[in-house]
């Protein structure tokens, strides 16, 4: 379902009224662990359908995380994810929507 996005710049609006975050799709991926940056994570796809892909993540020494994304159009997604990140749990709800190049 990743590889169907738009590539580009994306911007990341947050349910609970966070700043809004852009960030450079040219895969996917980069939706999948927005709390976790770093490389050295191991993945496991749950589900990947045509419109909703689920990838649970462990990155070691720092986490791990949960993320459901839900495809509405290859430019305009829901997603949902939740974990634990440098010892602290998070939750982010948000839209993305591609916005533009990058």
């Amino acid at each position: 379902m990743l590889g169907g996005l738009s590539k580009g710049e994306w911007t990341i609006k947050h349910r609970d009224g966070s700043a809004d975050r852009k960030i450079c799709v040219r895969s996917g991926e980069e939706l999948i662990q927005l709390r976790h940056t770093q490389g050295g994570c191991n993945r496991f796809v749950v589900e990947d359908r045509a419109n909703r892909v689920t990838v649970q993540y462990t990155c070691p020494g720092d986490g791990y995380g949960r993320t459901d994304i839900r495809k509405e159009t290859a430019s305009l997604i829901q997603l949902e994810s939740r974990g634990i990140a440098s010892g602290l749990p998070f939750q982010i709800a948000a839209e993305a929507r591609r916005t533009g190049s990058c």
